[in-house]
């Protein structure tokens, strides 16, 4: 049966995602590049991690413990490490991605690759596994550098206004991880561990799309145009809205094809809009003016999570192309439905 309205917006339940099968449950451990965000005041700042969960199915629950500035060190050392421990059960997974804070030269965070830092993703990955837990480990998200910038590590830490890389640019990337970057792959490759390179997923991405391009991915913000950051920001290290949402879509395939038994509940929208700031729009009104806005004619795959929505600027004579999946717990109000088989 084929679905469409005339008067105001096509709904159409998807099943292209398993929703039947078992709870799952993915615990994700790492920095900021991974870490959910505060959006107040309409920051735009998101780690990929805070954004997962639109690319899984329903039964697929992420637990995002990721912290800003933590290293492997610093998290074990706060006793963030002792709490997700104690939630893992078995069957669940467990990401592992840090690297960001551990090339910090303060003592709280800084460990030695082929050192304290292999120790400690080691410990990650043995004692979830004592828990029954499956872990997934990855390294670093690449830093935007087009230049030579000996202030690339020292610079993740600055969120102030306009900070300069320095340097000439090139059209090719210059590496800032060095050895860090190899860490997660031998602890893995000794503990037959599942690995994936984010680095040179990355790396590849934001080198295809240049200097300008890439910009679009990062926390590259004009002064005056957002409360959270009024004095603007240029930041290399950081992923906007848009750019979590591409680098996550990366991961969870790459997840999907380094743990083949969670490809099933992988799920690929168009556009997905939550409350929290886990998808490209806040609201239902969001999602309409962008629609309206587009030129594409092809209908859209739009996944709507957990949350109140209200339509109450759709117009009656107003055809929407988009094909929109309702997670339960979806309430939806001043919106009318009409479809015809």
């Amino acid at each position: 049966m084929t679905r469409y309205i005339l008067a105001t917006l096509l709904i159409l339940l998807m099943t292209g995602c398993s929703t039947t099968d078992k709870p799952i449950r993915i615990y994700m451990i790492g920095d900021s590049t991974m870490a959910n965000k505060d959006i107040s005041k309409g920051n735009p700042e998101r780690g990929w991690g805070h954004v997962l969960k639109g690319f899984f199915s329903e039964n697929v629950t992420i637990e995002n413990h990721a912290v800003n500035g933590r290293s492997t060190k610093s998290f074990i050392d706060e006793g963030r490490w002792d709490v997700v421990q104690e939630r893992l059960r078995p069957g669940d997974y467990l990401i592992i991605q840090f690297g960001h804070n551990d090339e910090k030269q303060d003592e709280k965070r800084h460990t030695e690759p082929g050192s304290t830092f292999d120790a400690n993703l080691e410990r990650f990955v043995l004692e979830a596994r004592e828990r029954g837990a499956i872990p997934i480990l990855m390294n670093s998200i690449v830093r935007r550098n087009f230049a030579e910038n000996p202030n690339a590590i020292a610079n993740d830490d600055y969120r102030r206004a306009m900070t300069e890389g320095g340097g000439i640019e090139t059209d090719s990337l210059f590496d800032t991880h060095g050895a860090y970057l190899e860490s997660p792959r031998n602890v893995a490759l000794k503990h037959d561990v599942a690995f994936i390179d984010m680095n040179s997923i990355t790396h590849k991405l934001v080198e295809s799309m240049g200097r300008e391009g890439s910009k679009q991915l990062f926390m590259w913000v004009e002064p005056g145009v957002c409360e959270a950051c009024p004095e603007g920001r240029q930041d290399n290290t950081h992923l906007n809205i848009k750019g979590a949402r591409v680098v996550a879509g990366l991961a969870v395939d790459a997840i999907a094809q380094a743990v083949p038994e969670l490809k099933r509940y992988v799920c690929h929208y168009d556009y997905v809009v939550a409350t929290d700031g886990s998808g490209d729009f806040f609201t239902f009104q969001e999602l309409l003016d962008s629609l309206r806005n587009s030129c594409d004619e092809q209908y859209k795959r739009v996944r709507f999570l957990a949350g109140k929505y209200s339509g109450e600027n759709l117009r009656t004579d107003e055809r929407i192309n988009c094909y929109i999946d309702l997670d339960s717990g979806v309430t939806v109000t001043g919106i009318t439905i009409d479809s015809q088989p």
